[in-house]
């Protein structure tokens, strides 16, 4: 019985030698990357991030419809926090994206920008659903019990310990919302203030049009994307495997405590495509991180004009607890 014990460590140790292992792989296999539709790749995922950032540039103009709001700087803000999280767990990219997002709308507020971001995730919630019930019928998508055999320490762990998962998700639930309440001494002003970020979904034809047409045309150059990331490898492009892929990621996304889920991404694209696929798993994660963190470095320092990831971090510190001095005196 104690040979079948698993430990985290253990899971640990190999999801790291799997990936580092994929890794070399990856190098190894320079040669024999189709540059060209790797390049046309990365320009259709730059164009879905763009088209992201247009949506949630609509979505703060229905909230702050009296301020002069750049789309520039709403796009530099989304590729600053995308980038960042490439390289970053626990997607702390995301703080870095609500402060400079904040800090290009005037006369914002933390609570309502944040609302802005939840009414981004309502297409993602919907896709992600029919991508993954699409995966699970192909025969060659993991169902979640079979999690816990996959080399990704950090997804093996929650599908080996199911009411450990249930209780962390539990507890993360409550803890947001006791953050939520102790974040302002004004609970009846806090709530007014993320109902304001919601104000695009009152108006159902304005939300269609500006926000999921916008994302889902963004999805399909996504799609696109991934196609040529396919075809770069040589694994071979087709509507079933951009699919699988999207799925993959759907998974990955939900278990953020890698920077863009490095080590789940690997382990399920490699159980879903065979050994040969190692090189991909590596290769498509290290094309997008390195393109949209070099993108979103520049846009800190040619549009906000802030030289560091970390800068970004300690300014909106600072902003923060200046705001919250003011709610004090008042």
């Amino acid at each position: 019985m104690l040979s079948e014990t698993r430990f985290p460590l253990a899971d640990a140790g190999d999801s790291f030698r799997e990936f580092f292992e994929a890794f070399e792989e990856f190098f190894g296999n320079l040669a024999a990357i189709q540059w060209g539709s790797m390049v046309f790749a990365m320009v259709a995922f730059v164009g879905y991030l763009t088209l992201r950032s247009r949506a949630s540039f609509h979505i703060l103009r229905a909230a702050y419809p009296n301020e002069r709001i750049e789309w520039r700087k709403i796009w530099g803000a989304y590729f600053a926090g995308y980038g960042f999280n490439s390289v970053i767990p626990a997607r702390g990219g995301d703080v870095v994206r609500l402060f400079l997002t904040k800090s290009a709308v005037p006369n914002s507020s933390y609570p309502a920008v944040a609302a802005t971001f939840a009414v981004e995730t309502i297409f993602d919630v919907m896709m992600g659903v029919l991508i993954l019930s699409f995966a699970f019928t192909q025969g060659v998508f993991p169902k979640p019990p079979d999690f816990s055999d996959l080399p990704a320490f950090d997804l093996a762990f929650l599908a080996e310990h199911p009411r450990f998962a249930l209780f962390l998700l539990t507890f993360l639930a409550v803890g947001s919302l006791v953050a939520i309440a102790m974040l302002s001494l004004r609970v009846k002003a806090f709530w007014t203030r993320v109902r304001q970020g919601l104000t695009i979904l009152n108006d159902r034809q304005r939300f269609v049009r500006e926000v999921l047409a916008v994302q889902f045309a963004g999805w399909l150059l996504r799609f696109t994307a991934f196609w040529f990331l396919l075809e770069a490898f040589n694994i071979g492009g087709s509507v079933k495997n951009v699919l699988l892929v999207l799925g993959v990621n759907a998974v990955a996304a939900a278990v953020p405590f890698t920077p863009g889920g490095a080590g789940v991404q690997q382990a399920l694209l490699v159980k879903v495509f065979g050994g040969g696929a190692a090189a991909y798993s590596v290769g498509q994660q290290v094309a997008i991180a390195a393109t949209t963190f070099a993108v979103g470095f520049c846009s800190l320092v040619f549009i906000f004009r802030i030289r560091s990831f970390k800068e970004a971090i300690a300014r909106g510190q600072e902003e923060r607890q200046a705001e919250r001095g003011v709610e004090a005196k008042a």
